[in-house]
């Protein structure tokens, strides 16, 4: 069992049948009732994925997941109440790689833990060039690494984030709907309620030195979705 899951969860039955499921799906699995606690957990021991609830004691979900972010370089996947639109954007806001609305099936959530971690290089996987880097005036990004520049500047992305710039930039220049975009990185069509690719392309404009109200970078195009432009990265 290689692969290591914190999940952070208060409600301790619920936390021990989630761990016992994942334990038999071959999971390495601790579990941490606190949000104070975790966060120096999650930074001392970097697992690969972070299960986080957000109704936690001593600190939310919310809080947790800001204040570790720029520190953990895994997976953060949060639990939020169902159909809570704003818990789920405010999670994204705040760094998380993707949400789930609980309550929610076990295979359901085996099956999101599965998708998020195929996205992670294995260690030694990853060779330079062997999937390609795509260059626009100033801005880099590698597929192999995993790593944007722009001005030669490393861009902070977590995982969802460089996922779905990746997907705009091999796309540069054509428009892609939300429909496009959330059927590629998590295998669902869009609903039309959907605000998780708005959400991360709002973060994706501020990391890009995007301006949010004239955007030039990653377009808006009105009706159809977004457009990764080929210029303007000067």
């Amino acid at each position: 069992m290689n692969t290591r899951i914190l999940l952070v969860e208060d409600d301790e039955r619920l936390a021990e049948l989630t761990a016992e499921y994942l334990t038999r799906n071959d999971f390495q699995v601790a579990v941490e009732p606190r949000g104070d606690t975790a966060e120096a957990r999650i930074q001392a021991e970097q697992p690969d994925l972070v299960i986080l609830d957000v109704m936690l004691p001593g600190k939310d979900g919310f809080e947790v997941c800001r204040a570790v972010r720029p520190h953990y370089r895994g997976v953060i996947l949060m639990l939020t109440a169902r159909d809570e639109d704003f818990d789920q954007i405010l999670g994204l806001e705040m760094g998380a790689d993707d949400y789930i609305a609980k309550p929610v099936q076990p295979r359901v959530l085996l099956a999101r833990i599965k998708a998020l971690l195929r996205r992670l290089p294995a260690a030694g996987d990853a060779k330079a060039g062997e999937t390609g880097s795509m260059v626009f005036g100033q801005f880099r990004i590698s597929q192999a690494t995993r790593t944007a520049t722009l001005a030669g500047q490393p861009i902070d992305l977590t995982t969802a984030e460089f996922d779905l710039l990746w997907l705009l930039a091999t796309h540069a220049g054509n428009v892609l709907s939300r429909d496009d975009l959330l059927q590629e990185l998590r295998g669902i069509g869009f609903d039309g309620l959907d605000r998780s690719i708005d959400a991360r392309i709002s973060r994706l404009r501020k990391k890009l030195n995007d301006d949010p109200d004239n955007p030039t970078r990653i377009k808006t195009v009105r009706g159809k979705g977004y457009l990764f432009s080929k210029h303007d990265w000067n």
